[in-house]
């Protein structure tokens, strides 16, 4: 302007902001993306109070930011890790070092999680650590399901290793128990010689019903399953229960309307329920109370990712809650082993869970534990839905003191202890017994023969040739044989061969000799 005012030329200046815009978008895409992570990202000073949280940080810990800003991280210490591990973190990061590993946090509800973190330094120009920055991930349900799949593998190996043992017993044991028997036929009731064999025979029994109990937990029993109302069993057990627990306990059932049905072994899931209440009998010495309810749920997709590995569905679950002491989570993670036990030498087998687990599984099933010291603990069992009506059960027959007969017989047997024994009973039953130690020596016996073999019996597993394929490969020359199989345990694996195959009986080692005769008897009279 000129000393008048009036306008005598015009200036402009031009500033490139290009770079600034760039800069300004560059800075907006990250905030954006540090605010849309869906890990955590923390910021803290150089002393460790905590400066910018994102949403992940909130959503993850339940705290709002303006709760934290200013405050230490260890507001989410959980107490579950040693004061060496955060020593240890420390050094690291005041060496100028990047930090990794994994914590275990506390969130405001008081609930646990884990999480992975990369804790890294953040310096100025010269070389100063100004502030830190933490980036986490929430991995609890990926530890929780790896663990789930630790367990049941360890639970798998120790089941195969269970179920061998059973099964290398039950041979023995049965011929301890029938030898017992043939000795008790002999001797006259009222002799001493009577009353000590009968004593022994009641020890075989006792180790019998430990071998159960293992072939439970390795899942390799033979399960008779029908469809069941679980609300009618545990109705029709509250009287015993109410025994078994004591007086001093009190018993409370609450169960669930149009619950519907599951299929299981009703004497099986009348063991779960007898070994699930002792255990909470022993675990309120100074009463209490048990409670035992019944519900339905449905499982989908979503919860089943979240606790593999359980398949969706319609489930009926059985929980069983004490008032007891409780148990520690190192307790819990070995509640279902073999043989485990805190009861003080003499007072448990530490079996009773490890035989809930297996008939569990067996049926198809799952058990979780829940437990909290001083307050108590509760088990849910989960089985499957099933549509149809409950069946009634039927009446059993017994048979104390079968029939014998004239009739042929075959045993083929691999353990020479079990062959004579079985020899030996259908010897004096009458009957006329060929014996042979393996499938092909089977085949070479019954070629020789010339009149009819009536009946097969033979053990499922043997070396060359199983007992089901000896009986389709005999059957086939003698269709008017029948057939018994016998084993010291039979899993998915043996029934999958045939063993049931053409409605052939089966018969569990160890066995009685009044149970032989009575099979044997049976199968004879079908045919």
């Amino acid at each position: 302007r000129a000393a008048d005012g009036t306008i005598t030329g015009i200036m402009s200046i031009i500033t490139d902001v290009t770079e600034r815009k760039k800069s300004e978008e560059t800075l907006l895409r990250l905030a954006t993306a540090v605010e849309q992570s869906a890990e955590i990202i923390m910021i803290t000073d150089a002393a460790g109070a905590i400066e910018f949280v994102n949403p992940a940080f909130e959503r993850i810990t339940g705290y709002h930011r303006d709760e934290v800003l200013g405050k230490n991280p260890r507001i989410l210490k959980s107490d579950m890790q040693d004061h060496s591990f955060y020593e240890e973190l420390w050094k690291t990061l005041t060496r100028g070092d990047v930090w990794t590993g994994v914590f275990v946090n506390r969130r405001k509800d008081g609930t646990f999680y884990e999480e992975e973190a990369v804790i890294s330094p953040v310096r100025d120009a010269g070389g100063e650590v100004i502030n830190y920055v933490a980036v986490k991930r929430d991995v609890t349900n990926e530890r929780q399901v790896e663990e789930q799949l630790r367990q049941a593998q360890k639970m798998e190996a120790i089941g195969r290793l269970a179920g061998g043992i059973a099964h290398d017993f039950n041979n023995l044991l049965t011929a301890i128990s029938g030898y017992t028997d043939l000795l008790l036929m002999d001797l006259p009731e009222g002799e001493l010689a009577h009353r000590e064999v009968l004593e022994i025979r009641k020890a075989g029994d006792r180790a019998a019903s430990l071998t159960r109990q293992l072939l439970a937990f390795s899942r390799r029993q033979v399960l008779q399953p029908r469809v069941l109302d679980l609300n009618q069993v545990v109705t029709d057990m509250e009287k015993m229960l109410r025994r078994l627990i004591g007086e001093n306990i009190e018993l409370v059932t609450s169960l669930a309307d149009d619950l519907g049905h599951v299929k299981a072994d009703p004497g099986q899931i009348e063991q779960v329920i007898v070994n699930l209440a002792v255990n909470a009998r022993d675990a309120m010495p100074n009463g209490g109370k048990l409670i035992l309810e019944t519900s339905k749920m449905e499982i989908d997709e979503s919860y089943a990712n979240r606790h593999d590995p359980v398949y969706p569905g319609s489930y009926v679950i059985l929980a069983v809650t004490d008032t007891g002491v409780g148990m520690d989570e190192p307790t819990i993670s070995r509640l279902f082993e073999p043989f485990f036990t805190t009861k003080e030498v003499g007072k448990g087998t530490g079996l009773g869970l490890a035989t809930v687990y297996g008939i569990v599984k067996q049926s198809g099933g799952y058990i979780w534990a829940y437990s909290e010291v001083g307050r108590g603990t509760t088990f849910k069992v989960l089985l499957p839905g099933e549509e149809e009506v409950a069946e009634l059960a039927e009446k059993e027959v017994a048979y104390l003191y079968p029939s014998g007969g004239e009739e042929t017989v075959l045993v083929v047997e691999d353990e020479k202890l079990v062959r004579d024994l079985v020899r030996e009973i259908l010897s004096q039953h009458g009957y006329n017994v060929l014996e042979a130690s393996r499938g092909t020596e089977a085949l070479e016996v019954s070629g020789r023969h010339k009149g009819p073999i009536h009946i097969l019996i033979s053990d499922v597993v043997m070396p060359g040739m199983t007992g089901p394929e000896l009986a389709r490969r005999l059957t086939a020359l003698r269709p008017e044989m029948g057939v018994l199989f016998m084993s010291g345990y039979t899993d998915d694996a043996i029934l999958r061969h045939g063993v049931f195959e053409h409605g052939a009986e089966f018969l569990q080692k160890p066995f009685k000799a009044s149970a032989l005769g009575a099979k044997v008897r049976k199968v004879l009279d079908a045919h």
